[in-house]
């Protein structure tokens, strides 16, 4: 018990003396050093060694933002969840579902009570539980609008999943409703956060490759099943488009930081299957940017899952294998050097893109900044996608406004 006692005390003693009290003690690079209330540990590393990864920044539970999630379904329950699991920013504290049962299934999971679920009409209920500083949108997309400005008149900032709404004006009125509530409003675009995706932008904006010329994006999947909700359009607002289309024409704008001056697009749906009498199985749709770029792209609910970026640029190719994905993105660039062509593959350890994407309006909440997706970025969206139905039904090139 006495040697027990005594090291103890020695522990006690030690752990208020500086990191470097004695020439055999570890390093800072070992022991990381406090910088801005985090662990920060050097990356230097010889030339053969593999940089090591930052401890991400991870504050205490109650400092944490508070998170509502409303609606239940798939999205949430695979990957969103799991992704509040491992982030540092960011907390659940409340479910808003119309199904009460289920609610209190998911909340007992998640070390959550009775108090802590709402129902979809309870929305203004919101306002009396300040621990609630976001609720994260996952709901079909005919209900975000009306949805939002609740959530807006209700004091909580919103991240909102893609797509925005079905049309470009529910769309801006969600963007007034947190304007005039002085709430923040981000809508859930996912590849903007994925590092690889990130590299991507950075490397076409750096120039190192020249100027970009082509474009092109596929996002396609073979969907099943006939009763789900997107494959309603009175609850999706369209087919393949604005559900997984959607990330061609995102992705193409945030690589060049530009805004298309012309589309045009073409639908095919198969006459002999009633899930698209009235929705589109595949589209096609080309973007010309005042650049000279072309940003040609493909999406399916028709064709076995394909979900690349490739991007010709002057001096060399960009393809990233999987981009659209949650995960498996694999970057290669090719570049001419001299009399040969080298073909570099980029490989980046594994991340969590709804956690990055979480973390990060977390942290635009805690610093009262603007989200790097923001409401208007949705907006844009909104007005191209209408744009190109109807270049798809008139078999017209459209020019928009402002070209």
């Amino acid at each position: 018990m006495a040697t027990q006692r005594h090291f103890s005390q020695e522990r006690a003693m030690s752990s208020s003396l500086p990191d470097h009290n004695h020439p055999n003690d570890p390093s800072l690079f070992d022991t990381g050093r406090l910088k801005d209330g985090r662990i920060i540990f050097d990356t230097e590393t010889p030339a053969t060694g593999t940089p090591e990864k930052q401890i991400p920044q991870i504050l205490p539970p109650a400092e944490r933002v508070g998170f509502a999630i409303m609606g239940l379904g798939r999205l949430t329950l695979e990957q969103i969840l799991p992704a509040f699991a491992e982030s540092g920013l960011a907390r659940v504290v409340a479910l808003i579902s119309g199904r009460r049962e289920k609610a209190e299934t998911v909340a007992r999971s998640h070390g959550l009570t009775a108090s802590d679920i709402f129902g979809y009409d309870e929305i203004h209920l919101l306002s009396e539980r300040p621990d609630i500083q976001a609720v994260y949108v996952v709901t079909p997309n005919a209900f975000h609008a009306e949805q939002v400005e609740a959530l807006a008149a209700a004091g909580k900032h919103v991240l909102c999943e893609k797509p925005m709404a079905n049309t470009s004006e529910e769309a801006e009125r969600m963007v007034a409703a947190c304007q005039k509530a002085g709430v923040k409003l981000m809508i859930a675009y996912r590849c903007h956060y994925e590092p690889l995706n990130r590299a991507v932008v950075h490397l076409v904006q750096s120039g190192e490759l020249g100027q970009p010329r082509l474009i092109e994006a596929v996002n396609t999947q073979f969907q099943q099943g006939a009763d789900q909700w997107r494959l309603n359009p009175g609850l999706s607002g369209g087919g393949a488009l604005p559900d997984i289309g959607l990330y061609c024409l995102n992705g193409a704008r945030a690589v060049l930081l530009e805004e298309p001056g012309m589309v045009f697009a073409q639908m095919v749906s198969p006459p002999d299957d009633p899930r698209f009498t009235d929705l589109d199985e595949t589209f096609s749709f080309m973007m010309r940017f005042p650049s000279g770029v072309i940003a040609n792209c493909t999406t399916s609910y028709g064709a076995y899952e394909c979900k690349d970026l490739r991007i010709r640029l002057q001096k060399g190719w960009i393809e990233l294998e999987n981009a659209f994905a949650y995960g498996g993105q694999r970057l290669r660039v090719a570049r001419r050097e001299g009399n040969h062509e080298s073909i570099s593959e980029w490989r980046l350890p594994p991340s969590n893109q709804f956690t990055l994407e979480l973390d990060h309006f977390a942290d635009c909440i805690r610093r009262d900044v603007i989200p790097r997706t923001p409401g208007e970025d949705g907006v844009k969206d909104q007005k191209l996608m209408e744009a190109l139905y109807r270049s798809a039904r008139t078999g017209q090139m459209i020019t928009l406004d402002g070209s």
